[in-house]
């Protein structure tokens, strides 16, 4: 795991939150710009998902290695099913469902580092 991009991922993922926190309490469905930005974040995750992954492959392994690929998988995934789902939902809703998995994202990494170097 690379601590600055994970640092980096949960920074942009509380920043969206706020985003989307304040698209929801001024009643705006999801739009483009919303869909582009959980794309970037996207891409931010799938990079730490390919490092990770990499060091794994190297011989790096974490000490619980199926539950750190699982929550590594769930990393994987959440955004761009949330994404789909808040998008699919046009009221204002939506974007509801996408700042909440932004604010499960940075919890979700803080698990992944947890696992990655286990305080012994």
């Amino acid at each position: 795991m690379v601590d600055w991009l994970t640092m980096t991922i949960q920074m942009v993922s509380l920043a969206m939150a706020g985003w989307f926190l304040v698209s929801t309490l001024r009643d705006q469905p999801m739009v483009v710009p919303h869909l582009v930005g959980m794309g970037l974040l996207w891409l931010l995750v799938l990079g730490q998902v390919g490092v990770s992954v990499a060091a794994m492959v190297g011989g790096e392994r974490p000490a619980e290695t199926a539950m750190f690929v699982s929550y590594l998988a769930t990393v994987a995934l959440l955004p761009p099913a949330c994404a789909v789902w808040g998008f699919m939902e046009r009221s204002r809703w939506g974007p509801a469902v996408i700042a909440f998995a932004c604010l499960i994202l940075p919890v979700l990494l803080v698990r992944l580092e947890q696992l990655w170097n286990p305080v012994v």
